[in-house]
C-alpha cells in the first residue's frame, strides 16, 4: 500500500478588490461577508470528499485567497473546530494563513494564533507605494511594517513575505530595494517572483510596460545573489527559506503528495493508496453557486491515467532544487522508474537533468528551461 501525506487546502474568494494581475478565483467584496454561511458550507464540503481519505491524518493546512484575513478569529475558530470534529490534523500541522497587510485590525494576530494559525503568508508585493499602487494594491509600506510589528508580537515569528519583480517600470535598484527591505524585516522565507501577465487579466488585456528580457534576468541574478548572501536559500522555483523553513504544504505539492482542497474553485489531489489511482477534482468555483445549498459543491473531477503520471509528477518535482529521488518516484507514483530511464538519460544528455547517486536534479539549464525538460515526459 502506499503512504502519500495528505494536505488541506481551504480557499476564501473574496477579497477588497481585485488586483490588474490577479488569475486567481477572487472576487471583490459586495457588501457584509457570509462568514457564518461559508465555513458551513466548507465543513460540509469537508464531510463530501471525506470518503476518499479515511483514517488519513492531514499533515500542513493552507488557507488561500482571496483575502483570508477578512475572515474573523472566531470564523476560523468554528472551522477548525469542525474540521477536527471529521478528521485528525497531526498535532505538530503547518497550518498557514494567506492576509493582506491593508485587512489587520490590531489583535487579530493574536486571535488567529489562538485558533491554531502558526504561519503567516503577507502579501507584500513591493515596499514602492508608486508599484504597489499601479498593481492596485490597497495597502501602502507603512501597513507592512505594522503588520509584520503585529504578527512578530501575536508570537507569529514563522512568516512569509510574497514580493514581485518585473513590475511596471520597475528598474533593478528599485527591485533590489524591496528584497533589502523584505529581508531587514527577517521572514523565515520569502516568496519572489516575476510579474507575468496571465490571460483574464486587466494587464494582459491592457499590458503595462514592463522590463525587458535582459533587464529582468540582471534582475533576477542580482537578487539571487543578495538572498543567498541573506541566509536564504532557493529550494524552488520562486521559494526562498531560511534553514529548515520551507513551505511545509507547497513542499507537499512539489513532491507529488495529496491534498484535500475545500471551498469555491479549491482543488484537491487524492490517491486511492490501495490501487495508486490518482483523482483530481475541483469545486464550483462562483462563490453564490458554491453557497446554493440546492448544488452539488463538485464543479468536475478527473481520473489521471497511469500514462500521464510522469508528467504529472515531474510536473511538481522538478520546481525543486532537489529535484527527487528514484525511491521517492515509485513511492509517490506505484511505478516503476525503469519505465522513465530512457527519458531521464535523454535529458541528463541534453544537460537539462543530472543524477547524483539515487538522486535527480535540475541543472541550472534544466531550472531556467523547465517546459523543454517537461516536454520530454508527455
Amino acid at each position: 500500500m502506499l503512504n502519500i501525506p495528505l494536505s488541506l487546502y481551504i480557499h476564501v474568494p473574496w477579497c477588497v478588490k481585485k488586483c490588474p494581475y490577479c488569475d486567481f478565483n477572487s472576487h471583490a467584496q459586495s457588501g457584509e461577508l457570509p462568514e457564518k454561511t461559508y465555513v458551513e458550507r466548507l465543513l460540509q464540503d469537508l464531510a463530501n470528499d471525506l470518503p476518499r481519505v479515511a483514517g488519513r491524518e492531514i499533515q500542513t493546512v493552507f488557507i488561500g485567497g482571496g483575502t483570508p484575513s477578512l475572515f474573523s478569529p472566531e470564523s476560523y475558530r468554528r472551522l477548525f473546530a469542525g474540521i477536527r470534529e471529521q478528521i485528525t490534523i497531526a498535532p505538530d500541522a503547518e497550518i498557514t494563513l494567506e492576509a493582506n497587510p491593508g485587512t489587520i485590525e490590531h489583535g487579530q494576530f493574536t486571535g488567529y494564533r489562538e485558533v491554531g494559525i502558526n504561519r503567516i503568508s503577507l502579501g507584500v508585493q513591493s515596499f514602492n507605494n508608486d508599484h504597489l499602487k499601479k498593481l492596485g494594491r490597497i495597502h501602502r509600506d507603512e501597513e507592512v511594517l505594522r503588520a509584520v510589528a503585529e504578527l512578530k508580537a501575536a508570537g507569529l515569528n514563522n512568516f512569509n513575505l510574497d514580493l514581485m519583480h518585473g513590475l511596471p517600470d520597475q528598474a533593478q535598484a528599485q527591485a533590489m530595494e524591496d528584497l533589502r527591505r523584505a529581508i531587514e524585516l527577517q521572514p523565515t522565507h520569502l516568496s519572489w517572483y516575476q510579474l507575468t501577465l496571465e490571460p483574464n487579466t486587466v494587464f494582459y488585456s491592457k499590458p503595462p510596460k514592463l522590463p525587458d528580457d535582459d533587464q529582468l534576468a540582471d534582475i533576477e541574478e542580482a537578487g539571487k545573489i543578495l538572498l543567498q548572501k541573506a541566509g536564504y536559500r532557493q529550494y524552488e522555483t520562486s521559494a526562498y527559506a531560511q534553514s529548515n523553513k520551507q513551505c511545509r504544504h507547497n513542499l507537499n505539492y512539489w513532491r507529488f503528495g495529496d491534498y484535500l482542497g475545500i471551498g469555491a474553485g479549491a482543488h484537491g489531489k487524492l490517491t486511492d493508496l490501495t490501487t495508486g489511482q490518482i483523482t483530481r477534482l475541483w469545486k464550483k468555483k462562483q462563490p453564490k453557486a458554491y453557497l446554493d445549498v440546492t448544488q452539488s459543491l463538485i464543479g468536475g473531477e478527473e481520473r489521471i491515467a497511469s500514462v500521464a503520471i510522469p508528467f504529472e509528477f515531474m510536473l511538481n518535482a522538478l520546481r525543486l532544487s532537489e529535484g527527487f529521488s528514484i525511491e521517492h518516484y515509485q513511492q509517490a507514483t506505484g511505478l516503476s522508474f525503469e519505465a522513465i530511464t530512457p527519458i531521464v538519460a535523454q535529458a541528463i544528455q541534453r544537460g537539462l537533468l543530472q543524477q547524483v547517486e539515487q538522486q535527480i536534479i535540475p541543472t541550472e539549464l534544466g531550472a531556467q528551461f523547465l517546459n523543454e525538460t517537461l516536454l520530454l515526459f508527455q
